[in-house]
């Protein structure tokens, strides 16, 4: 509910601070005094007026404004604001939207509790706390889906039930799709590509990869095969010198023989000479293991032209499937794993069908979960065509049919469903679309019909209506007054209004006026808290202060009990 309205700089206003109760609220006031000013300022607040439209808000001359509002703090507004990790234990929300004006640059700023939020947060915020209907609405009814939503509104709790399942049902199908659908196109790919990627795993097999460090290896077996006769030749030459000299001179052994030998004597006269000669002992055995090396080496030496020949063309083999593919070794031996599995029979088919039959199971359970929410939807059309038919046939529509149409349409995270409003409004005259056919007045009476089946649904809303009953008769001003009554049962309801009739039964009453104050037009907003004020007011809106408009006005007020 809302419970306080303060403006500063805004329009024609300098300064305004007014204090609002439940039930039903008029504001009346002569064409151009600035009645609607107050609704557009709370349409600013939550979230209207951007751009130009903010500037033409800001006072001439100003260069700050504020519009500043309170409202209750219903349970839904806690819910939304503690998903926000905004703090919702304060007992009102007090909500404040700021412009300021420099160098020529407007900017403006909102703050929720003093906590600046931004503007997506206030258009989530907005349908928790106003619903504003004004005359002609049509574009509310050509807003896609928005027929739909106020259905599920008027439908309530048990048509929010089903809408979860149907989004959970929607989602997982969505996904089985996009798989299925990617696992088609990278079937349609192997397909159109498969004669090259059999030719691709036949090279692949034909090579008989194993090892993906093969081609290192057998390069170092080429080095050594294509080395072999010299590796040879210095192995003769080593064991030559080590075991035969050279020119008939000792060998390299014989030398460290006699050298041990003459240790060994020379020991036997002085004892720290042993160390020397284990030393040249263990040198000696040394050479000697190393003899023995160098003549396995050479015996396992070979000079094999056909085996080198073979191992240089198994090298060649390799670097030309490296060079033809542009991949390493271990690279092509994924490869053909991958390709045997792609082009093996069954393979893929087998991986397709498991995908098509998750994705069938998964548009069974959306089109169930779609269909257990058409017939509540149905069900929900029948009560309110019944519901509106009664609220608007004594609004001056005596013949008037409704229909809610509801047929298949693309399935989505809120059902399957298109639900369009038909609408005739005279004998004779077949069902059509209302957005398309229904008049300006015949509107506003829909609407205002629509927002009472609603008011159960979200009693929470404050409910505002600019002008709705302009143009209409007495009698129908009438039934729309009573029509506002009832509303203002259930939640709180404003009415901008030049209706004496829809005046009358309101439960609060403003007057909007001009005053002109040294050349400077301000608007004024005056609660009319007794009966002669209001006495006056609805003269003035009948037609006068005459002696017949004043009592038509006080006849009106008896009516209600005023």
């Amino acid at each position: 509910m809302l419970t306080g309205l303060r403006l500063s700089n805004i329009a024609l206003i300098e300064r305004l601070e007014l204090s609002f109760r439940e039930g039903f609220t008029v504001l009346t006031g002569e064409t151009g005094a600035g009645k609607s000013i107050l609704l557009d300022a709370l349409d600013a607040l939550l979230g209207g007026a951007q751009g130009s439209a903010g500037a033409r808000l800001l006072r001439r001359g100003a260069e700050k404004g504020v519009i500043e509002a309170s409202f209750t703090l219903t349970p839904p507004l806690q819910a939304w604001m503690r998903q926000q990790e905004l703090d919702a234990d304060e007992e009102e929300l007090l909500l404040s939207r700021e412009w300021r004006l420099s160098e020529e640059r407007l900017s403006s700023r909102n703050r929720l509790n003093g906590v600046v939020v931004s503007r997506a947060q206030i258009q989530e915020l907005r349908p928790l706390l106003l619903d504003l209907t004004v005359q002609g609405q049509t574009q509310q009814l050509a807003r896609p889906g928005q027929q739909r939503r106020w259905l599920d509104r008027f439908a309530g709790d048990g048509i929010q039930a089903l809408l979860d399942p149907v989004a959970a049902a929607w989602r997982q199908w969505k996904q089985a799709a996009a798989t299925l659908e990617q696992a088609r196109a990278d079937w349609d790919q192997v397909q159109a590509q498969r004669a090259q990627q059999e030719q691709l795993l036949a090279d692949l097999e034909a090579a008989q990869l194993e090892d993906p460090l093969e081609r290192q290896r057998l390069q170092a077996e080429e080095n050594r095969l294509a080395h072999g006769v010299r590796l040879q030749e210095g192995v003769m030459v080593l064991l030559g010198r080590l075991l035969e000299g050279a020119d008939q001179a000792p060998s390299v052994l014989d030398h460290l023989a006699a050298c041990e030998q003459e240790l060994t004597q020379m020991e036997a006269l002085d004892g720290d000479v042993g160390a020397l000669r284990s030393g040249c002992t263990d040198g000696l055995a040394a050479l000697q293991d190393l003899v023995r090396d160098l003549e396995r080496y050479g015996a396992a030496l070979e000079s094999d032209p056909e085996s080198l020949e073979a191992l240089q063309e198994r090298i060649a083999q390799l670097k030309g499937l490296e060079r033809r593919y542009g991949q390493a070794l271990g690279e092509l031996i994924a490869l053909r794993d991958r390709l045997r599995e792609q082009l093996a029979p069954g393979g893929a088919e087998a991986s397709l069908e498991a995908l098509e039959l998750a994705e069938h199971t998964a548009r069974q359970a959306r089109d169930q979960a779609n269909g257990r929410l058409t017939s509540a939807r149905e069900a929900a059309a029948r009560q309110l065509e019944q519901q509106l038919m009664e609220a608007l046939r004594p609004m001056g529509l005596a013949n008037v049919r409704f229909a809610v149409a509801i047929t298949p349409g693309q399935p989505g995270d809120e059902g399957a469903d298109v639900v369009q409003f038909q609408f005739s409004a005279n004998p004779g005259v077949p069902l059509a679309p209302m957005a398309e056919v229904a008049s300006g007045g015949e509107m506003s009476r829909f609407l205002l019909a629509l927002k009472t089946c609603l008011a159960a649904a979200d009693s929470h809303v404050t409910m505002l209506f600019d002008e709705i009953d302009t143009g209409v008769s007495g009698r129908v001003s009438g039934a729309m007054a009573e029509l506002l009554q009832r509303l203002a049962r259930q939640r709180q309801v404003f009415c901008v209004t030049h209706q004496p009739l829809v005046a009358a039964a309101a439960d609060h009453h403003f007057r909007v006026s001009k005053q002109v104050v040294e050349g400077i037009t301000h608007t004024r907003v005056s609660h009319l808290r007794d009966t002669q004020a209001r006495q006056a007011e609805l003269a003035e809106l009948a037609g006068g202060d005459s002696g017949e408009a004043r009592s038509y006005a006080a006849s009106l007020l008896d009516q209600h009990g005023r």
